[in-house]
């Protein structure tokens, strides 16, 4: 598979809200990064953050790519992201920022190493 094709992939289990496909596509040591400048490390806790966020129905997202490149055995991508979704009171809120996707490969299959959101007014 390519990383363009995982990079798919990947998204695709984001925006399926699957659990376990997204977990398929995570390296073991994968870190996150959240918006609030939160780190989780490591798939169990990251898994944990994805089953929390997946079971809300309330949010939405679009993706503008900005920039996917390869070096060897590595694989990044940049989006611009528009997320839409409900505080707890159910106000509907806006949030713009950058998601930077790192890939490593690992024999024939590309999998997820560390995942950035960077809090942005212009993305």
């Amino acid at each position: 598979m390519s990383f363009a094709q995982a990079l798919e992939q990947h998204l695709a289990t984001i925006s399926a809200r699957d659990l376990a496909a997204f977990l398929a596509t995570v390296h073991d040591d994968v870190s996150l990064i959240a918006p609030n400048g939160r780190l989780l490390a490591g798939r169990a806790e990251v898994g944990d953050f994805h089953r929390g966020w997946f079971a809300d129905p309330d949010w939405s997202w679009t993706l503008e790519p900005l920039r996917r490149t390869e070096a060897g055995d590595t694989g990044i991508a940049a989006y611009a992201v528009t997320y839409h979704d409900l505080d707890a009171d159910g106000r509907p809120y806006t949030m713009n920022y950058v998601l930077t996707l790192v890939f490593a490969r690992v024999a024939e299959t590309w999998l997820l190493l560390h995942d950035q959101n960077t809090l942005s007014s212009q993305a």
